[in-house]
């Protein structure tokens, strides 16, 4: 069967952080593939479908760059594969950051 899919999807394995789901910190984990709607990605914790989460991901820094850039998320888990979450891309900002 080939799948076909509205949005293209990126394989990228960048640095994810789960910050408004869980009390104990911001869990880290990796993504897997993302597009324009939506990400997905190693749970650093359970999450259940449906939650409402807001994670971050940083992206590698420009060579000469101090600055890191940081994609501010905002969704929802939809679905869960082995190893993995689906989650939503609702709303998202750049950050950037000095190191």
């Amino acid at each position: 069967m080939l799948e076909q899919r509205k949005h293209q999807r990126f394989d990228l394995k960048l640095p994810i952080e789960v910050i408004h789901y869980s009390a104990a910190g911001q869990p880290k984990g990796e993504t897997r593939n993302v597009s324009s709607t939506g990400v997905l990605f190693s749970p650093p914790v359970p999450i259940e479908v449906g939650a409402s989460i807001e994670y971050l991901i940083t992206f590698p820094k420009v060579p000469g760059s101090r600055a890191e850039v940081r994609l501010r998320c905002v969704g929802k888990v939809v679905r869960h594969e082995p190893n993995a979450l689906a989650a939503t891309l609702e709303r998202y900002e750049f950050q950037r950051t000095r190191g």
